[in-house]
């Protein structure tokens, strides 16, 4: 597999991934089109057969996926060393060497804002949780009756007790 990692090789591969936007580009119109992703991801192996001649289809998704996770990693370095508010001078500086040629990515990298699937409801802090709301708290505990063996043993005999009466 060092043949897939010869930085001209990858080079190659990554320009070529580029050029096949149905491969990348969610609002593309064939990104959903099954037999077309496939097709470019056959025009995909066959180059990449040519460094690595035992590569299949999941090989090569293989390395895409890789490579798109190693450049998400470097992004959110950069992206959260932005945001702390740091000086030009602070700012992360990608290691990645092939960093710059997959920002053609970054648009399709954002992250989705997370959705709560508790109520809205519920309080979120104990102070903000009032007397006047009905129910108990989450964080009240409720009462458990416990059983000890007396009571079940008691619980039994009126059992047997009915049971013989009748």
């Amino acid at each position: 597999m060092k043949q897939f990692k010869d930085p001209e090789f990858m080079g190659q591969f990554i320009d070529r991934y580029r050029d096949m936007r149905n491969l990348w580009e969610v609002k593309n119109p064939l990104y959903r089109n099954k037999p077309a992703r496939k097709a470019s991801l056959e025009k995909l192996l066959q180059f990449v057969k040519t460094q690595v001649p035992d590569a299949d289809i999941k090989f090569v998704e293989k390395k895409i996926g890789s490579s798109r996770s190693t450049y998400r990693k470097e992004l959110n370095r950069v992206q959260d060393s932005m945001r702390s508010g740091a000086a030009a001078k602070d700012v992360y500086v990608p290691s990645l060497w092939y960093y710059n040629r997959m920002q053609f990515l970054e648009d399709q990298m954002e992250t989705r804002e997370s959705l709560s699937t508790l109520p809205s409801t519920l309080p979120s802090t104990p102070a903000e949780a009032s007397k006047d709301q009905p129910g108990p708290s989450i964080l009240e505990e409720v009462e458990e009756s416990s059983w000890s063996q007396e009571d079940l043993s008691q619980d039994e005999a009126l059992e047997c007790g009915t049971q013989e009466e009748a």
